[in-house]
Protein backbone atom coordinates (compact mmCIF):
# COMPACT_ATOMS: atom_id res chain seq x y z
CA UNK A 1 0.00 0.00 0.00
CA UNK A 2 1.08 3.73 -1.00
CA UNK A 3 0.23 7.40 -0.76
CA UNK A 4 -1.24 8.27 -4.10
CA UNK A 5 0.45 11.72 -4.48
CA UNK A 6 -1.02 12.62 -8.11
CA UNK A 7 -3.62 11.05 -10.07
CA UNK A 8 -3.18 12.20 -13.69
CA UNK A 9 -3.87 8.38 -15.69
CA UNK A 10 0.09 7.82 -15.82
CA UNK A 11 0.87 5.89 -12.70
CA UNK A 12 -0.81 4.04 -12.77
CA UNK A 13 -2.43 3.59 -16.06
CA UNK A 14 -5.56 2.00 -15.79
CA UNK A 15 -6.55 2.66 -19.58
CA UNK A 16 -6.64 -0.46 -22.48
CA UNK A 17 -7.54 -3.27 -20.81
CA UNK A 18 -4.84 -3.25 -18.56
CA UNK A 19 -3.57 -1.46 -15.14
CA UNK A 20 0.01 -0.54 -15.71
CA UNK A 21 2.47 0.51 -13.32
CA UNK A 22 5.41 1.51 -15.19
CA UNK A 23 7.00 4.99 -13.38
CA UNK A 24 7.56 6.39 -10.53
CA UNK A 25 7.60 4.18 -7.69
CA UNK A 26 10.55 2.09 -8.48
CA UNK A 27 11.09 0.86 -4.97
CA UNK A 28 7.31 -0.78 -5.07
CA UNK A 29 8.35 -2.38 -8.84
CA UNK A 30 11.40 -3.54 -7.07
CA UNK A 31 10.04 -5.25 -4.76
CA UNK A 32 6.34 -6.66 -5.91
CA UNK A 33 5.89 -10.06 -7.33
CA UNK A 34 3.08 -11.80 -9.46
CA UNK A 35 0.35 -12.88 -7.07
CA UNK A 36 0.66 -9.55 -4.43
CA UNK A 37 -1.68 -6.62 -4.50
CA UNK A 38 -0.87 -3.05 -5.37
CA UNK A 39 -3.37 -0.67 -3.32
CA UNK A 40 -3.16 3.26 -3.83
CA UNK A 41 -4.97 5.26 -0.96
CA UNK A 42 -5.31 8.73 -1.75
CA UNK A 43 -2.97 11.71 0.00
CA UNK A 44 -4.12 15.01 1.50
CA UNK A 45 -2.85 16.39 -1.85
CA UNK A 46 -5.97 15.01 -3.62
CA UNK A 47 -7.97 15.84 -0.24
CA UNK A 48 -8.63 11.76 -0.59
CA UNK A 49 -7.20 10.73 2.50
CA UNK A 50 -8.55 7.24 3.86
CA UNK A 51 -9.67 6.62 0.14
CA UNK A 52 -8.73 4.11 -2.13
CA UNK A 53 -8.20 5.42 -5.80
CA UNK A 54 -7.02 1.95 -7.69
CA UNK A 55 -6.03 -1.85 -6.49
CA UNK A 56 -4.25 -4.07 -8.66
CA UNK A 57 -3.16 -7.95 -8.34
CA UNK A 58 0.34 -7.83 -10.04
CA UNK A 59 -0.56 -10.87 -13.11
CA UNK A 60 3.11 -9.99 -15.03
CA UNK A 61 6.00 -8.61 -14.54
CA UNK A 62 7.75 -7.30 -17.72
CA UNK A 63 11.32 -5.68 -18.37
CA UNK A 64 11.02 -2.13 -19.96
CA UNK A 65 12.21 -3.13 -23.42
CA UNK A 66 10.07 -6.42 -22.92
CA UNK A 67 7.07 -3.90 -22.52
CA UNK A 68 7.99 -2.04 -25.36
CA UNK A 69 8.24 -4.86 -27.90
CA UNK A 70 4.56 -6.56 -26.50
CA UNK A 71 1.97 -5.90 -29.15
CA UNK A 72 -0.53 -6.10 -26.41
CA UNK A 73 0.81 -3.20 -25.12
CA UNK A 74 1.00 -0.78 -28.22
CA UNK A 75 -1.71 1.31 -27.24
CA UNK A 76 -0.09 2.71 -24.07
CA UNK A 77 2.64 4.02 -25.84
CA UNK A 78 1.80 7.97 -25.04
CA UNK A 79 0.39 9.80 -28.40
CA UNK A 80 0.82 13.69 -26.93
CA UNK A 81 -1.95 14.92 -29.46
CA UNK A 82 -4.59 12.38 -28.91
CA UNK A 83 -7.11 11.85 -26.36
CA UNK A 84 -6.62 12.64 -22.70
CA UNK A 85 -6.04 8.50 -22.33
CA UNK A 86 -3.86 8.31 -25.25
CA UNK A 87 -1.66 11.61 -23.67
CA UNK A 88 -1.14 9.67 -20.88
CA UNK A 89 0.63 6.46 -22.57
CA UNK A 90 3.03 5.27 -19.55
CA UNK A 91 5.23 2.97 -22.05
CA UNK A 92 7.65 5.42 -22.55
CA UNK A 93 10.97 3.36 -22.10
CA UNK A 94 13.12 1.44 -23.99
CA UNK A 95 17.14 0.80 -23.99
CA UNK A 96 19.33 0.19 -27.22
CA UNK A 97 22.09 -2.47 -27.38
CA UNK A 98 24.12 0.42 -26.11
CA UNK A 99 22.36 0.25 -22.77
CA UNK A 100 21.37 4.09 -23.74
CA UNK A 101 17.54 4.85 -22.15
CA UNK A 102 15.27 6.40 -25.15
CA UNK A 103 12.06 8.42 -23.30
CA UNK A 104 9.56 9.03 -26.02
CA UNK A 105 7.92 12.50 -25.99
CA UNK A 106 5.13 12.21 -22.59
CA UNK A 107 3.81 12.83 -19.30
CA UNK A 108 7.37 12.58 -17.68
CA UNK A 109 8.99 14.23 -20.31
CA UNK A 110 10.37 17.92 -20.38
CA UNK A 111 7.63 20.39 -21.75
CA UNK A 112 8.82 20.91 -25.09
CA UNK A 113 8.93 16.80 -25.41
CA UNK A 114 12.88 16.21 -25.00
CA UNK A 115 14.13 13.41 -22.44
CA UNK A 116 13.85 14.73 -18.91
CA UNK A 117 16.92 13.20 -17.40
CA UNK A 118 15.82 13.24 -13.51
CA UNK A 119 12.75 11.37 -14.24
CA UNK A 120 14.72 8.93 -16.62
CA UNK A 121 17.16 7.83 -13.64
CA UNK A 122 14.46 7.58 -11.41
CA UNK A 123 12.53 5.03 -13.35
CA UNK A 124 14.82 3.23 -14.61
CA UNK A 125 16.43 2.70 -11.70
CA UNK A 126 14.12 -0.49 -11.64
CA UNK A 127 14.01 -2.45 -14.90
CA UNK A 128 10.40 -3.89 -14.24
CA UNK A 129 7.20 -3.39 -15.51
CA UNK A 130 3.91 -4.32 -13.36
CA UNK A 131 0.69 -5.38 -14.70
CA UNK A 132 -2.37 -6.28 -14.02
CA UNK A 133 -5.16 -7.91 -15.61
CA UNK A 134 -7.43 -7.88 -12.26
CA UNK A 135 -7.74 -4.67 -10.91
CA UNK A 136 -10.35 -2.31 -9.50
CA UNK A 137 -9.74 1.86 -10.81
CA UNK A 138 -11.80 4.13 -8.78
CA UNK A 139 -10.06 7.66 -9.24
CA UNK A 140 -12.56 10.27 -8.25
CA UNK A 141 -14.78 7.99 -7.07
CA UNK A 142 -12.56 6.51 -4.79
CA UNK A 143 -14.51 5.23 -1.78
CA UNK A 144 -13.65 5.83 2.38
CA UNK A 145 -12.03 1.97 3.65
CA UNK A 146 -13.69 1.79 6.88
CA UNK A 147 -11.48 3.45 9.32
CA UNK A 148 -11.68 0.39 11.43
CA UNK A 149 -9.91 -1.83 8.73
CA UNK A 150 -6.88 0.40 8.69
CA UNK A 151 -6.54 0.73 12.32
CA UNK A 152 -6.55 -2.73 12.66
CA UNK A 153 -3.90 -3.00 10.19
CA UNK A 154 -1.95 -0.33 11.61
CA UNK A 155 -1.84 1.60 7.80
CA UNK A 156 -1.32 5.12 8.49
CA UNK A 157 -0.25 7.54 5.74
CA UNK A 158 3.42 7.75 5.26
CA UNK A 159 6.15 7.93 2.69
CA UNK A 160 7.22 4.91 0.84
CA UNK A 161 5.05 1.76 0.35
CA UNK A 162 4.12 -0.71 3.23
CA UNK A 163 3.93 -4.05 3.12
CA UNK A 164 1.19 -6.20 4.98
CA UNK A 165 1.12 -9.76 4.97
CA UNK A 166 -2.26 -11.55 4.01
CA UNK A 167 -3.44 -12.25 7.00
CA UNK A 168 -2.88 -8.65 7.73
CA UNK A 169 -4.98 -7.23 5.18
CA UNK A 170 -7.24 -10.53 4.57
CA UNK A 171 -10.26 -7.26 5.96
CA UNK A 172 -9.23 -4.86 2.97
CA UNK A 173 -9.27 -7.33 0.56
CA UNK A 174 -12.90 -8.51 1.54
CA UNK A 175 -14.19 -5.26 1.78
CA UNK A 176 -12.68 -4.56 -2.18
CA UNK A 177 -13.58 -7.63 -3.92
CA UNK A 178 -17.10 -8.08 -1.55
CA UNK A 179 -18.07 -4.94 -2.69
CA UNK A 180 -16.38 -4.17 -5.74
CA UNK A 181 -16.21 -6.93 -7.95
CA UNK A 182 -18.87 -6.48 -10.28
CA UNK A 183 -16.53 -3.09 -11.59
CA UNK A 184 -13.47 -5.04 -11.76
CA UNK A 185 -11.20 -3.95 -14.54
CA UNK A 186 -13.45 -1.06 -14.78
CA UNK A 187 -12.44 2.48 -14.63
CA UNK A 188 -15.65 3.89 -12.22
CA UNK A 189 -13.74 7.80 -12.15
CA UNK A 190 -11.62 9.71 -14.46
CA UNK A 191 -8.42 10.37 -12.46
CA UNK A 192 -8.29 13.08 -10.10
CA UNK A 193 -6.29 15.38 -12.38
CA UNK A 194 -7.26 14.23 -16.01
CA UNK A 195 -8.68 16.74 -17.11
CA UNK A 196 -4.43 18.32 -16.67
CA UNK A 197 -3.65 15.78 -18.65
CA UNK A 198 -1.59 17.87 -20.89
CA UNK A 199 1.52 18.75 -17.85
CA UNK A 200 4.52 17.73 -17.64
CA UNK A 201 5.99 16.01 -14.36
CA UNK A 202 9.65 16.12 -12.89
CA UNK A 203 10.85 14.12 -10.01
CA UNK A 204 13.25 17.24 -9.64
CA UNK A 205 11.52 19.49 -7.06
CA UNK A 206 8.38 17.54 -7.30
CA UNK A 207 7.09 19.75 -9.43
CA UNK A 208 3.80 19.58 -12.14
CA UNK A 209 4.41 21.80 -15.15
CA UNK A 210 1.14 22.64 -16.66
Amino acid sequence: MYVVARDFGFAPNPFHGYCTLATCKPRTRSVAQVGDWIIGMGGGQLGAVGRCIFAMQVSQVMSFNEYWDSPAFLSKRPVRNGSRCMMLGDNIYNRDSDGAWHQMDSHHSQPDGSPDLDNIRNDTQTNRVLISDRFFYFGKEAPEVPAHILTKMGYRNLRNHRVFKDDECTALLNWLLNGYSQHTNEIMGDPFQFEKSGARYSVKGDKVIV
